[in-house]
């Protein structure tokens, strides 16, 4: 997830339909997750994507 961040990964589920879980874990030795969602196409959204920015921005500004 480079797109994202350093240190941010995925986790994929597909379980009647495909979903997202979206995680950093190089902050303060802990697991944050910064966003779930489920991918109905192929291509992530740009609000999923925009989401995880933010969160990630907050997180980091808060830790």
């Amino acid at each position: 997830m480079l797109l994202i961040g350093s240190g941010v990964r995925e986790i994929r589920i597909m379980h009647e339909g495909q979903y997202r879980v979206i995680y950093v874990t190089k902050i303060a030795d802990l697991i944050y997750v910064l966003h779930a969602f489920q991918k109905k196409t192929q291509k992530t959204r740009k609000h999923d994507i925009d989401a995880v920015k933010q969160a990630l921005k907050q997180l980091q500004n808060e830790v």
